[in-house]
């Protein structure tokens, strides 16, 4: 059996490194071409010296002096710079690229990683969020499989049946850890509060991600892009145990739903091996624990940017792009304390209603959006600072 080669953007983080955990355990079926960082210099010279990868690659070329030096007694080709991310994932022997990397830095490398052929194990939600319809299009070009590997969306494509239509894809949610707190105990959370989740282990950003809805609201824009449907084809649930990870509903009512501990290597593991299933070690889900499975409706009133990504889908254009690079800018400022919880949504909602809007925007339009919605917003946090 030939190894799949998989170049892992981002293989410091969390699903990073849940990635790598997957590779250990099939030695026989995948092989780490390529490992990619952004500052974690340390972790991925530990990740390089245990699964020797062809190449890896630190964002922060002044961490490259130490990364070369590390290595310097391996046969590991070593680089550095987000241009150097763009142009490994092109390299000829790379079967899949899994996009973990966080935020809009991804979306370049997975450009690239689509017009050399690569197919795409999902990660990097952003992606989709800033320019889906680009996205999209590359892939039909190109030919090139996106597989998600968030854990709704990968239920979601778990749950679908060839030719059959969908009513509509229904996203759970944990709720996060603020889901009983009302607005007035909301403004005065804190950073250390909104990083405990209750069910996932992830990212600093993701985590606030999902204290906020952000995250949620960035997948309800994925999941348009992904399966073709309408903003109104898309809802979502609080489901606060985690054990539905996303179901579909088809024409005739039915409704079909994966479920699963809440273990990423699960959703990573299957990209890999996809359209096949491969037997793992991870935890199986025990039904005799299970004494309750709760569903709700989202609050939009006390978690606004749920509500927002939704008029950002409906909208369209460069309008997501606006809301990820002003979300990216307040999420950094909240874990700096120069934003308050509540404070995040109303700059995010400032920038959607100030930044100037483009319906059919190109790729060269995204980055000028992108870089100008930042400048703005940091001008807005300072202002509020005062």
């Amino acid at each position: 059996m030939k190894k799949k080669q998989i170049a892992i953007l981002g293989s410091t983080g969390s699903i990073g490194t849940q990635a790598l955990q997957v590779i250990a355990e099939h030695p026989d079926r995948y092989e780490a071409y390529a490992l990619t960082a952004n500052n974690q210099v340390d972790l991925l010279i530990e990740q390089a010296r245990r699964f020797q990868p062809e190449a890896v690659v630190i964002a922060n070329e002044q961490k490259y002096p130490a990364l070369k030096e590390a290595l310097a007694d391996l046969p590991i080709k070593v680089y550095a710079g987000t241009e150097a991310i763009s142009q490994v994932v092109e390299s000829q022997p790379i079967d899949i690229v899994l996009t973990a990397m966080v935020g809009y830095a991804g979306l370049r490398p997975t450009i690239n990683a689509i017009r050399a052929g690569k197919a795409i194990a999902l990660a990097n939600k952003e992606t989709l969020v800033v320019a889906g319809g680009l996205i999209n299009q590359l892939a039909q070009e190109y030919r090139t499989p996106i597989l998600p590997v968030d854990s709704e969306h990968s239920a979601i494509f778990q749950c679908l049946e060839p030719g059959n239509a969908i009513e509509k894809v229904i996203l759970t949610a944990s709720g996060g850890p603020f889901r009983h707190l009302s607005h007035e105990q909301l403004a005065t959370v804190t950073k250390a509060q909104a990083l405990k989740h209750p069910t996932w282990n992830m990212g600093a950003k993701i985590t606030i991600d999902s204290a906020s809805m952000m995250n949620k609201g960035f997948e309800v824009i994925e999941a348009k892009w992904l399966f073709g449907v309408r903003p109104e084809q898309i809802e979502v649930v609080v489901h606060p145990q985690s054990v539905i990870h996303s179901m579909v509903q088809f024409e005739d009512g039915a409704v079909k739903a994966q479920l699963g501990m809440p273990d990423m290597r699960l959703h990573i593991q299957f990209a890999f091996s996809y359209p096949e299933r491969v037997r793992s070690s991870f935890d199986r889900l025990d039904f005799m624990k299970c004494r309750e499975l709760t569903f709700e409706a989202p609050d939009t009133q006390r978690f606004r940017n749920l509500a927002l990504a939704y008029e950002a889908l409906h909208r369209g254009g460069n309008l997501p792009c606006i809301v990820n690079a002003a979300n990216e800018v307040v999420v950094a400022a909240f874990l700096a304390d120069r934003v308050s919880f509540l404070g995040m949504s109303d700059a995010i909602e400032e920038a959607m209603q100030r930044m100037p809007f483009i319906a059919s925007p190109t790729y060269e339009d995204y980055v000028e959006t992108d870089a100008e919605t930042r400048r703005f917003t940091e001008s807005l946090l300072k202002q509020v600072m005062k």
